[in-house]
Formats: C-alpha cells, structure tokens, sequence
C-alpha cells in the first residue's frame, strides 16, 4: 500500500503557484495584504522577474517616495493614490546626472521617473523634478552651470503605448522628454519653463493644463523668455508632439507675451562627415482647440539655435521652416502675428489621435 501510494504522489500534478498580479508600495507593510514594498523600484524589479504576458498593477500609497525609478518591464500599471497624495521626487540635474544613463548623457539620466517598455500606465500620481533651477538661474556667468535641465519623466528609446492619466509632472527646463514612440498623456498637468515638453517621440497631450514657470533672470519686455515645446521629429515620421484641447496656462510671476509655444530643436549628431545638428530632425508641434493665456508671445514660435559644421552653436533654424501648426486657439494669447508660417497638416486631428493612441481606445485586459 505505501508503494501504490507513493507511486500516486509522484504521478500527481505539482502545485502550480501563480505568480501574483498586484503589489503594494507604502511607507510601512506591516498592514498589507499584497505583496508590500516600502520604494517604488523593488516593486518594478519584483514584477520583472515574472517573464509571463499577464499585467502587474502596483499600487503606491499616499505618501513622499524620493527615488529614480525605472520601468523596464512591459504590461504595468503604476497606480498612485491621486496628485495630492502620491508624490514622487528626485532632484538630479544633467549636468551630473550622467552616472545613471547607460551612454553617459546627463540630460536623460536626470529623469525621475524613466519608461523604457511598452504597455505602460501611470496614474494618479505627481512626478517631479527638484533640482533648483531658479537658484541656478539667479547667478550670472560663470557661477552659472551649463546643463540645468533636470527631467521629470523620460519616454525612454524603448517605450511605446505609453499612458499618463491624471498625473502632475512638474519641472522647470526639460520636464517631459519623449524620446521613444507614442504616449498618451490625459487629465494631467505639466509644468515648466525651457523646452518643457520635448523630443523626437510620437506625444498626444490632450484635455490636460500645460503650465509655464517662471524665470529668475530679468524679463525684458517684448522679448521671449520661455518656450514650451521643443520637437526635434524624425523628417520621416508623421506624428510629432500634439497638444489637444488643452489649456495653456501660467503661474505668478510669468509676464504677458514671454512664452513661445515652440521652437525647433535640430540634436547634435555624429555623422561620416562630422558632427552638428541634424538636418532632418523637422520637428513637429500642433496645438488644437487650445485655450491660450496672455502669456504667449504674438509670434507664437521662435527660432532655436544648433551646433553648425565649425561645432559652434550658430547654426539658426526658423519656425517657417518646421512643421508648426495651430488651429481653433481661443484666449487672450491665441491672437497671433503673421510670421510667414506655411505648413498645414494633411490629416485631420482625428486622423492623427488614432495613429499616435488608437491603441488606448481599448482597456487593457490580462
């Protein structure tokens, strides 16, 4: 009988425990349920260790987590407990931030938050950058460091399907670089002064409060002192950064007229036959239905300065010459100058919301 039972034992199936789908990030674990981290990342890097296709959802409790996270696996929801409560932070700066990239490039490597997997959701939480960049930009040359840019959110090369719902991200010079393919950002804040919102990716803001910072050098009247958005788009990609039903706003201390809504960023590249800006980054910024306030400069866009073939940085490149686009702006700063702006998207904004987010019409399911 204890062969013929033993025998049975060892044909029966073995347990097969499921991995679990959920964790929880909180100050203390002592009252959890779930799976429990203290930090955000032992929480990414225990749902990276499941290799299977389900999604993980991690839950962050309120409270201050002052940490660089990093999303490296696909199919998770980083869920916060609102932008009042759930609050991440971290105060890196490019101009030593170049230990956390993999290349050695500091303005990447100061992120707070990076993504670099797709099928991502963050919800209900606030990101920021604290690094002090008006402290910065109170000193005068050389005191001055080069390289303030100090990044909330990265949308790292290898992102794609990204969605940011409800969340703050608040920086000063470069809060939201989106450097991989296409991200949804919806019912958010952002918040900044110097090309806030930039990069290469595919980026559709909609329904969201974009928000200029003030600077602390002198404003000159009539001059433009800060720039939204700095897309440097592939020439052969359609989709660029596109800012939707949005309201484009300003914190105390903005004067009237400061702002452009974006200017032309052309990356310095290596080439066969040296290195300088790249000609082919086009880059392209939409703004529809756009509330506008009083702090947007009447021409709207500006030029932005890149490195030319001697590696100095006097190469000029000029909005008419980007792919610039409004339509249905309203408010007290939607009235523009004419500035010789020409090019017309050939797509309707319904056309391009369901080429950069199509995807996100349809709830993930595990």
């Amino acid at each position: 009988m204890k062969s013929l039972a033993l025998a049975g034992a060892l044909l029966a199936p073995a347990t097969v425990y499921a991995a679990p789908d959920a964790y929880t990030v909180q100050p203390s674990c002592d009252q959890s349920a779930l799976p429990c981290y203290t930090a955000i990342q032992p929480a990414l890097d225990a749902a990276a260790r499941d290799t299977s296709p389900q999604w993980i959802t991690i839950h962050v409790a309120p409270g201050d987590y002052a940490e660089k996270p990093v999303v490296a696996r696909s199919r998770i929801r980083l869920m916060g407990s609102g932008i009042k409560r759930t609050r991440l932070h971290f105060g890196a700066v490019a101009q030593t931030a170049g230990s956390y990239h993999r290349a050695g490039w500091g303005t990447p490597g100061s992120a707070t938050l990076t993504i670099n997997a797709t099928d991502v959701i963050v919800s209900s939480l606030t990101v920021e950058n604290t690094y002090d960049y008006l402290a910065n930009d109170r000193l005068s040359e050389p005191a001055r460091i080069r390289n303030p840019q100090a990044l909330a959110v990265l949308l790292d090369i290898a992102s794609d399907r990204v969605r940011l719902d409800r969340v703050a991200l608040l920086g000063y010079q470069d809060t939201l670089f989106a450097n991989g393919g296409r991200a949804l950002v919806r019912r958010s804040l952002i918040a900044g002064n110097i090309d806030f919102i930039f990069g290469n990716g595919q980026l559709l803001i909609e329904d969201s409060e974009i928000r200029s910072r003030q600077r602390s050098e002198p404003y000159v009247t009539g001059t433009i002192q800060s720039f939204i958005a700095a897309p440097s788009t592939p020439l052969s990609q359609q989709n660029g950064i596109v800012i939707y039903r949005s309201r484009l706003t300003r914190e105390d201390g903005v004067p009237d007229g400061a702002v452009a809504l974006a200017r032309p960023w052309h990356p310095t590249t290596r080439f066969a036959d040296g290195r300088y800006a790249d000609p082919a980054a086009v880059g392209q910024a939409l703004f529809i239905d756009c509330y506008m306030d009083s702090h947007i400069h009447p021409d709207h866009w500006t030029t932005m300065n890149g490195t030319a073939r001697d590696g100095t940085a006097t190469q000029v490149f000029y909005p008419k010459d980007s792919r610039f686009f409004e339509s249905g702006s309203f408010g007290p700063g939607a009235k523009a100058r004419d500035t010789g702006m020409t090019w017309k998207p050939t797509r309707t904004i319904s056309q391009i919301r369901r080429q950069i987010a199509g995807w996100a019409a349809v709830e993930p399911r595990d």
